[in-house]
């Protein structure tokens, strides 16, 4: 096939964007940055390479759109007539250009967003906290709705799952391109200098390029601490409260910031990063009094900060402003207590009783960051007492919009973060507890693992007494199979204090991850809730109960449709055990960014729920690439908490629980057939003889492991001769990277073939808010998906059996959602998200083919010879390309 000239090329990529139908504006930013990449690839000094990047896109371009062997194979000559290193600079350049493609999206969003003024547009009218308590206060009444908004809790959970591909440096760049991006926004509207705005973003794209894409070793659990620690500066401290000020700003119109706001805040943040020691055995418990060190240093400081800002502008005179007497009191309490700053503050302040009181705590709350036990706050709930007599003075002194302005939001924060910033949540694996008592009960000396588990507990109790009972204690069991998983906790705390030590007050949550063990769930908690320590626990806290669902192990156990369909159930039964046993539940979803981890979007996920299943309360982890997608950027982050929120609020409305309950009654036997006919296709493929280490071989799974993403090892022994070995996260990682994506789709084809009733089928797409959002999800994944490159990869293995069973399940599954959903393609339905695909598309083939030709290299090496290091950098390169380009990994 010839080389198409150099009209017919530009022809072809105007054709190409003009089919995508990409907003205007945001093509001018992909044009003008995919420019300034083109320059800077120009001026890199490696001489060609500029025509071989465009050789090689028109020609991924040029296959996306024709569909042909020929051009496909045209594309797949070019990526393997690269030199090494030629090869390396390409696929680096792709890895660059997706990034700037992804910050013009998130850009146009962001755009969009501010607009609309953080509103919701026609199409999700409802798809806000302020519209859903409209919504749910016209089925239950004003007074019900109020008090369901106020006992509204949304708990997500960061954690340092290896699942970002990028560097902390390149996350950076990109963040001050995002800046720059709109400075040069602002130029275009404001008539302001373009062309500088413009040669200073051509700068930061340079940076960009030159800055290595690989990291050059694994973080330690502290730099990835500090990694999260980004996200709450940026965006979460001040984010947060801003999503508070929105709803009560809507629910109470022009009174608001006037009188006291009806919101109460409904954020809690958690973390793992530093307490997640289940596989990791470099978070040990200093790492986790250290990661708690540095959240709590982080809040202090801004709220610090916050504080004394406030306290500056807060000019009130004492004459038209009068200080109530339980102010003048807290103000001789604090003079007392820091005399000489007093009499400065005093001085600069002689008839400023408000703005005096709130820089004397700012300089409290200095101490308490600096560990100074004279002047420090013992615990938040301090801290906010005297914020509240501040405010209550000024509401009494006629001063409303003062005590329920910017002091209101600093309330809202430190009532959001405490003293902590995260609670701390630990976990360990139920075999590590049996094992470390078994050594316990048996006398003699303690062996390193032992201490290392009960010193864990000491942290526990010390993070408690140093930062408030907020700061820690959540333990969570993995692979909890039976009640003594969980009492076992509480003898291993016991084990730790001593005779004379204290006990840390704990909240154990069992972790259900098999599809076996998410069955025998109710059974275990009706079992543990008799338990002594966790029964008084129970009751000590309102008998309120956590219970994980582990979304990945239970998919990787008997495929996706048979897991989700089982974590549905397992949720129904442990919400009405709980209802029956008076226990407030909240569930906490264990979900991963990718689809065969149970990702996706989380508000669809949320209203698909059983009946009392969510009762106000979300919990769920968010991790990797995740984190810096939803919550990277203020306008995204509010967005996305007001979108869950109201998703949260509306899943209990009665609507809602009904068309849940009902559509499970009625397509339960849908459920079954799907059920049986998905497992045995699942099982059918990964329990065949050899597959283990086919799957490694067919895809970058081992590679993946080299890969510095994070501080925990990619599986858990040496070996992959079973998937045991693997962990969920590259198991879903590997098979996104070979454009195949079965983890998040396997089994449901022959499913759906086996109900074979479409017009069933698609009203149940209609009716069944489970079987929606799981189809709706398989359709993402395999949009993602390319069949072409899929066969590349599988030929790599020497088992056609195999890979017949998996392109034949691929082209079933596609078949049968397409005919569900409508339309003649993938995602015809969801315009918007099938338009971001195709656009990326052909330029991550270009990286698969890279990775390809780097893979097959590899796999060619003859045992027992060294690897070539300059084709296994080109794989890994590749594989942060396609990652940036798919934007999921595992």
């Amino acid at each position: 096939m010839r080389e198409l000239t150099q009209t017919e090329a530009i022809d072809l990529v105007g054709r190409f964007e003009a089919e995508q139908e990409i907003p205007e504006r945001m093509r001018a930013d992909v044009r003008m940055l995919g420019s300034l990449l083109g320059q800077v690839l120009r001026e890199s000094g490696s001489t060609g390479l500029y025509d071989d990047v465009e050789r090689l896109r028109i020609a991924t371009i040029q296959a996306y759109t024709d569909e042909t062997p020929e051009a496909f194979a045209r594309a797949a000559s070019i990526a393997d007539s690269f030199t090494v290193s030629r090869a390396d600079e390409v696929a680096r350049a792709f890895t660059a250009y997706f990034h700037l493609v992804n910050l013009a999206e998130e850009h146009q969003r962001v755009r969009i967003l501010r607009e609309r003024d953080g509103r919701p547009d026609r199409e999700h009218a409802t798809d806000s906290v302020a519209a859903a308590f409209m919504s749910l206060a016209a089925e239950v009444g004003d007074d019900t709705a109020l008090e369901r908004l106020q006992a509204l809790r949304f708990h997500p959970v960061f954690t340092a799952h290896p699942t970002e591909a990028r560097r902390r440096a390149v996350s950076s760049s990109i963040r001050r391109l995002a800046t720059l991006l709109e400075e040069h926004d602002a130029s275009l509207r404001n008539g302001a200098d373009q062309r500088r705005a413009e040669r200073r973003m051509l700068e930061e794209v340079d940076t960009l390029w030159r800055t290595a894409p690989l990291r050059p070793e694994k973080p330690s659990p502290t730099d990835e601490v500090r990694a999260v620690m980004a996200v709450f500066d940026e965006t979460l401290y001040t984010a947060v409260p801003h999503v508070y000020r929105r709803v009560d700003d809507a629910l109470q119109g022009p009174a608001a910031g006037g009188r006291a706001p009806i919101v109460r805040p409904f954020v809690r943040v958690g973390s793992w990063v530093g307490g997640d020691r289940d596989g990791n055995p470099f978070v040990t418990a200093s790492v986790t009094r250290k990661a708690a060190k540095i959240a709590s240093e982080h809040v202090l400081l801004g709220l610090e900060r916050t504080t004394s800002r406030i306290g500056r502008t807060l000019t009130l005179d004492g004459t038209t402003t009068p200080p109530s007497d339980a102010l003048l009191t807290l103000w001789q309490r604090l003079s007392a207590a820091d005399e000489d700053a007093a009499a400065d503050v005093a001085k600069r302040s002689p008839d400023e009783p408000h703005r005096r009181i709130l820089l004397l705590v700012a300089r409290k709350l200095r101490a308490t960051r600096e560990g100074d036990a004279d002047l420090a706050y013992r615990d938040p709930e301090y801290f906010i007492a005297d914020l509240r007599v501040v405010q209550d003075s000024l509401v009494q002194a006629g001063a409303p919009r003062q005590a329920y302005g910017h002091l209101q939001q600093l309330l809202w924060q430190v009532e959001t973060y405490g003293f902590h910033l995260t609670e701390l949540e630990v976990r360990q694996h139920s075999a590590v507890h049996a094992k470390v008592l078994a050594e316990l009960d048996a006398g003699g000396a303690r062996s390193a693992q032992t201490e290392e588990v009960l010193d864990v507990f000491r942290s526990v109790g010390f993070l408690q007494e140093r930062y408030g009972p907020r700061a820690a204690g959540r333990y969570i069991v993995s692979f909890t199979q039976s009640a003594d998983d969980l009492a076992n906790v509480h003898r291993l705390a016991r084990f730790a204090a001593g005779a004379d030590g204290v006990v840390p007050v704990l909240d154990v949550i069992p972790l259900f991850e098999t599809f076996a063990d998410l069955q025998a769930a109710p059974r275990i908690l009706a079992e543990i809730v008799e338990h002594p320590e966790f029964a008084a626990r129970l009751e000590a806290t309102g008998r309120r109960l956590e219970v994980m669902l582990g979304y990945s192990d239970s998919s990787k156990d008997v495929g996706p449709v048979a897991a989700n369909l089982a974590l549905y159930e397992a949720q129904a039964a442990i919400a009405a055990w709980a209802r029956e046993s008076g226990i407030e539940l909240t569930l906490f979803h264990g979900r991963g960014g990718a689809l065969g981890r149970g990702g996706g979007p989380a508000n669809s996920a949320i209203l698909a729920q059983p009946p009392h299943s969510v009762d106000g309360r979300f919990k769920l982890t968010e991790q990797g690439e995740v984190i810096f997608a939803r919550y990277g950027d203020p306008a995204i982050a509010m967005r996305h908490i007001d979108q869950v929120a109201a998703a949260i609020l509306l899943a209990s409305a009665p609507s809602n629980e009904e068309r849940n309950r009902a559509a499970a009654e009625r397509y339960a036997p849908v459920a079954a057939t799907m059920d049986e006919a998905s497992r045995a296709r699942f099982f059918s493929l990964v329990k065949a003889p050899g597959f283990a280490p086919w799957f490694a071989r067919v895809t970058p799974m081992e590679e993946i492991g080299l890969l510095a993403l994070g501080s925990r090892p990619a599986r858990r022994g040496l070996s992959v001769e079973s998937l045991e070995d693997l962990r969920a996260i590259p198991w879903v990682f590997a098979w996104t990277q070979a454009r195949i994506n079965l983890a998040g789709w396997f089994g449901l084809g022959s499913a759906l073939e086996a109900v074979g009733d479409e017009p069933v089928l698609r009203r149940a797409y209609d009716d069944w808010p489970l079987f929606r959002t799981l189809i709706d999800n398989v359709a993402m994944s395999l949009a993602k998906a390319d069949d072409r490159i899929a066969r590349h990869y599988l030929e790599l293995g020497d088992r056609d059996d195999l890979a017949a069973l998996v392109r034949d399940e691929m082209a079933l599954t596609r078949s049968w959602v397409i005919r569900v959903t409508g339309g003649d393609e993938l995602l015809a339905n969801k315009p918007v998200l099938q338009r971001a695909v195709k656009m990326r598309s052909p330029y991550v083939d270009a990286l698969s083919l890279l990775q390809l030709r780097a893979l097959r290299a590899l796999r060619d090496t003859p045992e027992g010879a060294p690897v070539d290091p300059e084709q296994q950098r080109l794989l890994l390169l590749s594989v942060s390309g396609v990652a940036a380009g798919l934007q999921n990994t595992g």
